[in-house]
């Protein structure tokens, strides 16, 4: 068992320097795979109606398509489990072999999906049968998140460390950009029927290969110098890093368990249901569109997350996140409510792609939850907050803002100020803006 000691004689961050080559290099491949798994995590979200009508019997749409969400939630609700489990080994035998295993979890499912019958071939066992390979997506994402984040912060030098965390969620969310791109030419490519009948299986297929890719691509990283000094000095731990986690850094799970909350509501309810449920559903504004306007908010929320993770090294944690999270709620009251089925296509992509903009405040939350753990059982603590919370609150938006939406068409504007707010208040925790201090 390690000592506090240990633990502490273990720099939470590389010393400041100039970013060098290998960094570059770190940072670029690191984040091309993460949108490369992402996109395969993500791509399900752009077919939901589609997958409706092949995987389920469709006497009620919406039934059908709560059914489809709660598929799509149960990747959500399976993360935890992979998440902690690839945590656990990334504590104890490096950071790198987790960071890799994660990608290829996700590749195989993600290419059985596009290879999958339909319920008019095999009935039940087709929704089965996609049940299963998300949850397995979802055990897989569960130990990519948390395992890149770690990795780029302890090789990222500590005056660069919000625009480390920021590059490599901006590459992340570029899964989500590749997605909108795949689903926009998909759409131009075929016609309806030829989609139901084949072509929605290409972006599953092509994911599959992306991960493929990114698993060949991280042979070329190596293990983090923070994680060597550990073994070097003796310091990893043999117990249940788990353990330790929840009986000692209980005010660290809390605070990333409330920033993912606001994490997820963003990506799950401005990025990934806003086009197909609101803009198309409720709106009826044509798919193009809706794809179109999407595309360039998530391409802005690209940009965002460098920025803002930029801004967290200038401007200091505390400010950085204000800005961010109090323009999101801003910006999200705005956008919602200037909807309306007249709108123009100008209109509706510019004021999308502002929100998408503050949406980039997803970038705060690693930038914050990282360091809020010692070293040697970080991987775990963040693995365990992050993915536990996400499973409940990124599990159960889908249904409840689908519901929601029933009363209110503003409904998914409410939810985001919700949580923006209760990021806010998060923000002034001495230990989310100062990061953990050996005592």
């Amino acid at each position: 068992m390690i000592t506090n000691t240990d633990i502490h004689s273990i720099t939470s961050q590389p010393e400041a320097r100039p970013l060098n080559k290998n960094d570059y290099k770190t940072l670029a491949l690191s984040s091309l795979g993460g949108t490369l798994e992402f996109y395969d995590f993500i791509i399900f979200v752009f077919f939901t109606n589609t997958l409706t009508h092949l995987f389920f019997p469709v006497e009620n749409i919406f039934i059908a398509q709560m059914q489809t969400l709660g598929i799509f939630a149960a990747g959500y609700l399976a993360r935890p489990i992979g998440g902690v489990i690839m945590a656990h080994f990334g504590d104890k035998l490096g950071r790198k072999r987790m960071f890799t295993l994660s990608i290829f979890l996700m590749a195989l499912p993600t290419f059985i999906i596009g290879c999958l019958p339909t319920y008019n071939t095999i009935g039940v066992l087709a929704p089965l049968l996609l049940l299963l390979m998300r949850i397995l997506q979802g055990a897989a994402i569960g130990g990519e998140m948390p395992g890149a984040w770690v990795f780029i912060a302890e090789h990222t030098p500590k005056q660069r460390y919000g625009l480390g965390i920021g590059v490599l969620t901006s590459g992340i969310t570029g899964g989500i950009f590749l997605g909108s791109i795949v689903a926009i030419i998909v759409q131009q490519l075929y016609s309806d029927s030829e989609i139901h009948a084949f072509a929605w299986r290409i972006p599953f297929l092509l994911g599959g290969i992306f991960g493929f890719i990114s698993v060949y691509l991280r042979r070329f990283l190596g293990e983090t110098p923070i994680f060597k000094e550990m073994a070097a000095n003796k310091a990893i731990a043999n117990n249940l890093p788990i353990l330790t986690v929840i009986k000692k850094h209980k005010a660290a799970c809390f605070i990333t368990g409330i920033l993912t909350w606001s994490l997820s509501t963003t990506i799950v309810v401005t990025v990934l249901m806003t086009p197909p449920l609101i803009l198309e559903g409720m709106y009826h504004i044509d798919r193009t569109t809706s794809l179109l306007a999407n595309c360039v908010a998530t391409l802005m929320l690209t940009f965002g997350c460098i920025f803002w993770g930029y801004l967290c090294d200038k401007l200091g944690t505390r400010v950085a996140l204000t800005l961010v999270w109090g323009g999101l709620i801003l910006s999200s009251l705005y956008f919602y409510n200037s909807l309306h089925t007249g709108i123009s296509t100008e209109i509706l992509i510019f004021n999308y792609g502002l929100m998408g903009f503050f949406a980039g405040s997803t970038a705060t939350t690693p930038i914050v939850s990282t360091r809020a753990f010692p070293p040697a059982i970080r991987f775990t603590g963040l693995s365990f907050a992050y993915n536990l919370s996400y499973a409940i609150f990124g599990g159960l938006t889908p249904l409840i803002a689908r519901a929601w939406l029933q009363y209110t068409p503003m409904a998914a504007a409410y939810y985001v100020t919700i949580t923006s707010i209760l990021a806010l208040i998060v923000t002034f925790i001495p230990l989310a803006y100062k990061g953990y201090q050996a005592k």
